[in-house]
């Protein structure tokens, strides 16, 4: 009765998002005139969903239940001190268990998609096939290595795709000669190595992986390697010395294109760099055969201009690719993000040869995998609910959510809803104009030129009402919301295979970092116009609107976890009881509630390829980041929202430290950056010792205070469990990864502060 109840609640409020009954795909219309044509995907709900609605309806009403009592209890309270602390605990439930709904929206209609591109060839030819930009952004060279760069563009170009459909255009928005010329280096590599990958039937395009996998070895591999390892060293060369030498230039169009970068030319004030490094109509590698399009692009800066960083040049990139391929489909990668499947685009064609797919989704996301990940996922760098598992619940409401890479948008919708085209200010921006000039053609590279300008947008919808949406740091997940509020539909697509692999941070101040950028961009959405408890809700319904606002309002995390990291110590440590005695009716409220969430989210962690130590880590960094990372990124969101001049956008390092890298493959934590970020850590891990030391004592005296403290003790241990760590780095750890003094002794000083106030 409860789960019809529920079940009913939530499909009346949400009929806008509602997945459609029949889950198995529509097969496209093709050339064949069979009576039976094969699949090209399918899509069916989870076994686990009858069970997750089943929960939620008694979950809710546990929370109910104990929000009754919260109430009473403040109702109840004698004294200002007790008041005070049943607000606060009020008020952290009550983030709690509006988290607790966002997620539950995730977990009530999650799909999984299969593809079968093994029957494509009886549904379209491959002259049909339609073309591809490829975008790939980097920024800066001494924190996303060229060469890394470089790696994820030749996976992609050697995918198993007809040459002359695919383009693929680098932004650097760092303006930086060294990446250009490591590009160069690629192209001449690239016509070894895609005929080789092609006549090998080779997996793993990315050469960095290939020749540290157990490739086979014959004459024609070693002189691959050979031709790779000494492009890797030119390239890491010219990066080493800072500037190019001229032996590294073979050619005087070569020398032509470097003086561009003269003695006023800075990452802030430069003119517009667009660079064909090859064209499909007349660069050919080994075989004989035409290579992809590779673009290389450095929009205009000027120093009088404000420049948005990522979406600005996301809009550069559409622009000037229209004006030179206007491909239907863009592939939009993440630097360090490379292919590891070259089957990919077939994947995503047995959804968009469905023309009814293509004019109502748009876009198509791959989850995001990394490789270099230790053991356990030490810092929860793989964010398996972020990229795997919650997506999966969007999907069934009818739009995944973009993530930022991995992802085949339509062309079409970044100019308006599906039923309403916005017209951009030329026609060769429309999506439906058709390229008739080579790209290298005096007409095309003059108007490519006049659209990357830094001055085009002014008086335009760019930003607004056209492409990449400005408003947030992160642009990704803004403009998929976006998207998704105008009537466009997404889908989420995990194959066997990961699609892509890429880099995570392996230190932790940078993940940290990482994390501080993402809460400050989610909340200029979840506080804005667009918020999607206001604005959302109206225009996708309830359940989206509440798995939007788990992103959204991702940084008040902090506000229980933070509370649950002191208050509960601190009147342990003065022997005030503030939760029910283990004898009375309510307390088995607390394990129920406790148990029963981290219950089903370890469920849903190992359903998705976790183990139990990654889901223990994973657990481990949400509380980190809760007093760390949410708590100063809401803090700089706040001081941003004020006009008051904070750090701003900061690109996390793809470097790799010898030393970092060696603690980070033992699973030992790495503090050896001194960041303001370490101290309500540590202070912390501090309290929740003390308090627990202090709670033992009094259990070793007797007496029938433990039976009221049984649940500030149980809290006070699991911290001092998730923070060891911090203590192992504060006292035993002698390596540069210890947690710095200064931060141990600040820390300390607080914690003593804290408790003789408290």
């Amino acid at each position: 009765m409860i789960t019809s109840i529920f079940y009913f609640i939530f499909s009346q409020f949400d009929s806008r998002t509602t997945p459609p009954r029949n889950m198995e795909a529509l097969r496209p219309k093709g050339r064949t005139t069979a009576t039976h044509i094969p699949p090209l995907h399918t899509a069916q709900l989870l076994p686990i969903v009858p069970f997750n609605r089943v929960f939620a309806s008694v979950y809710l009403c546990a929370l109910l239940a104990f929000f009754y009592h919260h109430l009473q209890r403040l109702i109840s309270s004698t004294t200002p001190i007790s008041s005070f602390i049943n607000l606060i605990l009020f008020i952290s439930d009550l983030v709690l268990a509006f988290m607790w709904s966002t997620a539950q929206a995730a977990r009530l209609y999650p799909i999984q998609r299969k593809e079968f591109p093994e029957n494509l060839d009886k549904v379209i030819t491959r002259s049909d096939y339609p073309a591809i930009d490829v975008f790939i952004c980097t920024a800066d060279p001494s924190k996303e290595p060229p060469m890394s760069v470089v790696n994820t563009a030749l996976s992609v170009m050697s995918y198993d795709y007809p040459t002359e459909k695919l383009s693929v255009y680098v932004s650097d928005d760092g303006g930086s000669a060294l990446t250009l010329f490591a590009f160069m280096e690629a192209a001449k590599f690239a016509a070894h190595w895609l005929p080789f990958c092609r006549e090998n039937n080779i997996l793993q395009r990315s050469p960095e992986s290939y020749f540290e996998s157990n490739y086979s070895t014959s004459s024609q591999t070693v002189e691959i390697k050979k031709l790779y390892e000494s492009m890797k060293m030119r390239v890491e060369h010219v990066m080493e010395k800072g500037k190019i030498n001229d032996e590294y230039i073979r050619s005087h169009e070569e020398c032509q294109v470097f003086k561009q970068w003269t003695h006023k030319f800075t990452i802030a004030n430069h003119p517009t760099i667009i660079q064909v490094i090859l064209a499909n109509n007349k660069s050919k590698d080994a075989g004989g055969n035409f290579m992809p399009n590779l673009i290389y692009i450095s929009r205009e800066k000027s120093s009088n201009t404000h420049h948005r960083f990522k979406a600005g040049a996301s809009n550069v990139l559409l622009r000037v690719s229209a004006i030179m391929t206007n491909a239907p489909i863009i592939l939009v990668l993440d630097c360090d993000m490379y292919s590891n499947d070259p089957q990919t685009l077939l994947r995503m064609l047995c959804y968009y040869s469905d023309p009814k797919i293509r004019s109502k989704y748009s876009y198509i996301q791959f989850p995001q995998y990394f490789h270099g990940v230790n053991k356990n996922d030490m810092y929860a760098c793989q964010f398996k609910r972020l990229f795997q598992i919650q997506p999966m619940g969007f999907d069934g409401l009818g739009g995944a959510n973009h993530v930022g890479t991995n992802c085949f948008f339509s062309r079409r919708a970044f100019f308006g809803g599906p039923s309403n085209f916005v017209s951009p200010e030329i026609p060769e921006l429309s999506p439906s104009h058709v390229v008739d000039k080579p790209i290298q053609s005096s007409e095309v590279m003059a108007l490519a030129y006049h659209v990357a300008g830094c001055n085009y947008e002014n008086q335009t919808t760019w930003g607004y009402k056209m492409g990449y949406r400005y408003g947030s740091l992160v642009e990704d997940f803004f403009t998929g919301y976006q998207l998704r509020c105008e009537g466009w539909r997404s889908m989420f697509c995990n194959p066997y295979r990961p699609a892509f692999l890429g880099n995570a941070p392996i230190s932790l101040v940078d993940s940290l970092n990482q994390q501080k950028r993402w809460v400050v961009g989610v909340l200029e959405v979840g506080f804005s116009k667009y918020s999607p408890i206001i604005y959302g809700i109206r225009r996708v319904g309830l359940l989206m609107s509440l798995l939007y606002s788990q992103y959204a309002f991702w940084p008040i995390w902090s506000i229980p976890i933070t509370t649950y990291a002191f208050l509960p110590q601190l009147a342990l440590i003065n022997q005030v009881r503030i939760f029910p005695k283990v004898s009375e009716p309510w307390f088995l409220l607390y394990p129920f509630l406790f148990l029963g969430a981290y219950g089903q989210d370890y469920f849903d962690f190992v359903s998705a390829k976790g183990t139990f130590q990654m889901w223990w880590n994973d657990q481990r960094i949400w509380t980190v980041r809760g007093v760390s990372c949410f708590m100063f990124g809401s803090l700089e969101f706040l001081l941003k929202s004020l006009g008051i001049s904070t750090l701003g956008f900061s690109v996390t390092s793809k470097v790799v430290d010898d030393e970092q890298s060696k603690r980070y493959d033992q699973g030992i934590f790495d503090f050896g950056v001194p960041s303001p970020m370490f101290v309500p850590l540590t202070m912390a891990a501090l309290i929740n010792l003390v308090a627990l030391i202090l709670g033992l004592a009094q259990v070793l005296k007797g007496g029938n205070s433990l039976e009221g403290l049984v649940i500030q003790m149980f809290i006070a241990g699991f911290w001092v469990v998730n923070c060891w760590p911090i203590y192992e780095a504060m006292v035993y750890r002698k390596d540069n990864g210890k947690l710095p003094v200064k931060i141990t002794l600040t820390a300390a000083f607080l914690t003593w502060a804290l408790y003789i106030v408290a």
